[in-house]
């Protein structure tokens, strides 16, 4: 089904009403939504509609004679009332501002609520999920990955639940990197109370996003919806502990599903937490990770150039150094290595961190721009790490 795409950057005052009473019209699901938006193109135009020709387009009578009453009207003036006290944004499928990644799914939300910076939305990410009574162990591997992943460059998507998701949050804020939380209650509604200072903190430097209205309790059959949302933002979901049914197990089949890439921690075969991940890795669905080149290896050539073209913008502010490079980077995994990286692999030693300013001065006529360009080719290659203060050794 083709969902016609705008580019509206925002709605007026009587757009985001119909939206809304289109989002709260009862006994109406989202697929039948989609099909009268793809018929009618507006929910101005769907309201409009007499009930015979909605009924032409697969709606019940019953469904028809909701949408002519407009009683949905009444629940979305409260809430277009709500948004405006808390200060959040609704964004519709068919708004610019609409993740592109999610429009591609089967049931994509008609609406977002969202709370933060929107345009992280349109960024590359990697969902993080697992259990919500994860082991040491599992809270060490989802720290050590998630602030990697977004050094790199990469989105953190998670629930904002307990445990994984927190761990995996918390670590991509600590690494001022970017992280986007997809909430199974409304984005006005704290869920669970005890991240009420992440909460905030992601709603100043991430953005919270939710598809449930305003003032949504966290019910739990809400939380399945939630993750068809997590998956689909993201470019594929990586899985830190959980039992065999678990809520990651299910959020692995969606990505499944959606054609996103699975990825695994392994883990203790003793623990039940490790059930989940362990048996992905077994039966294939998902892709072993031991470090955070185990998924930016795997990502497709574009992501990867934006990654490092990104990195290098940040580190060459953080230098004051805004020298802009001649030409565009190129695949970082390409064959063979530059020649320049490859002097610079010479260069480097696996057990003793030499520091950018003396890596430059190691290589005369070589501008800053064209090493860091090398050194994160050969970082998003898994062939050198990054440490604290722009420090850098060799992998092996």
């Amino acid at each position: 089904m083709a969902t016609p795409v705008f580019s509206q950057p925002s709605l007026s005052h009587e757009e985001t009403l119909h939206w809304l009473a289109l989002r709260m019209l009862p006994g109406i699901g989202t697929i039948t939504t989609l099909r009268l938006l793809d018929s009618l193109k507006s929910p101005e135009a769907i309201f409009r509609a007499s009930a015979s020709e909605l009924e032409s387009f697969g709606v019940s009578p019953a469904q028809a004679r909701n949408i002519a009453n407009g009683s949905s009207f009444e629940d979305a003036v409260e809430q277009q009332r709500k948004l405006l006290a808390a200060g959040i944004t609704l964004i519709s499928i068919h708004d610019s501002r609409y993740p592109p990644r999610l429009r591609e799914i089967f049931d994509p939300p008609i609406v977002l609520y969202a709370r933060g910076d929107t345009e992280l939305l349109k960024s590359h990410g990697i969902a993080v999920v697992g259990t919500r009574r994860p082991t040491p162990y599992g809270i060490a591997a989802t720290e050590r990955l998630s602030a990697d992943l977004a050094k790199a460059g990469l989105t953190i998507t998670s629930g904002l639940a307990r445990g994984i998701d927190t761990a995996a949050h918390r670590s991509a804020l600590a690494e001022e990197g970017k992280t986007v939380a997809v909430l199974g209650c409304g984005v006005d509604v704290l869920y669970p109370s005890e991240n009420r200072k992440l909460y905030e903190e992601i709603g100043r430097k991430g953005v919270l996003i939710s598809e449930f209205p305003m003032g949504a309790p966290a019910y739990p059959q809400n939380f399945p919806i939630r993750n068809r949302i997590i998956s689909g933002l993201s470019l594929g979901v990586l899985i830190v502990e959980g039992a065999q049914h678990s809520g990651s197990a299910i959020t692995a089949k969606l990505a499944m599903d959606q054609g996103r890439e699975v990825y695994a921690v392994p883990g203790n075969i003793t623990s039940k937490m490790s059930w989940g991940p362990n048996l992905l890795i077994k039966d294939g669905g998902a892709k072993l990770v031991q470090e955070w080149t185990d998924i930016t290896n795997e990502l497709p050539a574009g992501v990867r150039r934006d990654l490092v073209s990104e990195a290098k913008q940040r580190v060459l502010l953080e230098t004051g150094d805004l020298e802009t490079p001649s030409a565009d980077v190129e695949d970082p995994l390409a064959a063979p290595v530059k020649a320049l990286a490859a002097k610079l692999l010479a260069r480097l030693q696996i057990d003793v961190p030499q520091q950018l300013e003396s890596l430059l001065e190691s290589f005369e006529g070589v501008s800053s721009s064209e090493l860091i360009g090398a050194l994160f080719d050969l970082e998003m290659s898994g062939l050198v790490r990054q440490l604290p203060g722009k420090n850098f050794i060799k992998v092996w």
